[in-house]
């Protein structure tokens, strides 16, 4: 893991960016890791469009199997992290209701805990239509408003501009011209389970109570706590179809028609 004098060679917390190798955000890193490994056989073989990319790492999982990587990032630091340190995918800045490549040039779209943060998800849905080819693949990953926020229509996140339930997801990806494929959700597989039960019922609420109130990366962790979030691996994590409402994260692929 990171240690906090190399913590300047990685992006600057925020509190909503998921940076790999740093142990106090293991538990989001190995959240989103999960989903990347799920999803990684769509991207075989393919010319992927990561459209928000973040940190990169997940462009970086995306380019061991697929034929080409394309990741895009409005921020400029970030797209200059991504260049230096995943050489071999493309890189550019770029407004994700703006996309810039050509129709039907593109095989997969991935946009990972993204279109939760944009102000005008049907004008991005509208662009990955654009651009993927006739068959090609969208997919999504973000929040499930109803655990994530669940008693306000309004995110609590400052980050998020419009949360979404598993129906609502499904709803815009099919008005956007889309058919939805999979509609599953990620949950807490037998492993991250076991900490929800020794910290009185929920690891993220254990999390939140160390950070919360605290400039990011700044907080000081209980020693027990940090190493149990440290110890998590995407295998501890699972995808699937049932429960949807109850889930952490919607994870939906939905095909070009």
């Amino acid at each position: 893991m990171t240690t906090p004098a190399t913590r300047a060679e990685a992006l600057h917390l925020t509190g909503e960016r998921t940076v790999p190798g740093i142990a106090e955000e293991n538990y989001w890193y190995r959240r989103h890791e999960a989903a990347y490994q799920e999803l990684l056989p769509l991207c075989e073989g393919k010319t992927v469009l990561e459209a928000g990319c973040g940190e990169g790492y997940g462009a970086g999982l995306i380019a061991t199997v697929a034929e080409r990587v394309l990741a895009l990032d409005y921020d400029v630091p970030t797209t200059e992290h991504v260049a230096r340190r995943y050489p071999g995918i493309g890189v550019a800045r770029a407004n994700l209701v703006f996309l810039p490549l050509r129709d039907a040039s593109i095989d997969v779209v991935a946009n990972f805990q993204v279109i939760e943060h944009l102000w005008d998800q049907g004008a991005f849905l509208a662009e990955c239509r654009r651009v993927l080819s006739p068959g090609g693949r969208l997919i999504v990953t973000t929040p499930n408003r109803l655990t994530f926020t669940p008693d306000s229509d309004t995110p609590l996140n400052p980050f998020h501009t419009r949360e979404l339930a598993p129906s609502e997801l499904d709803e815009l990806l099919r008005e956007a011209g889309f058919e939805v494929e999979t509609l599953h959700g990620l949950h807490h597989g037998e492993g991250v389970a076991k900490l929800d039960a020794k910290y009185g019922g929920s690891i993220i609420d254990a999390q939140l109570d160390v950070v919360m109130g605290q400039l990011p990366g700044q907080a000081t962790w209980p020693a027990e706590l940090l190493a149990d979030v440290e110890a998590i691996r995407a295998a501890d994590f699972a995808i699937h179809g049932e429960d949807l409402d109850a889930s952490l994260d919607l994870v939906a692929v939905a095909v070009r028609r």
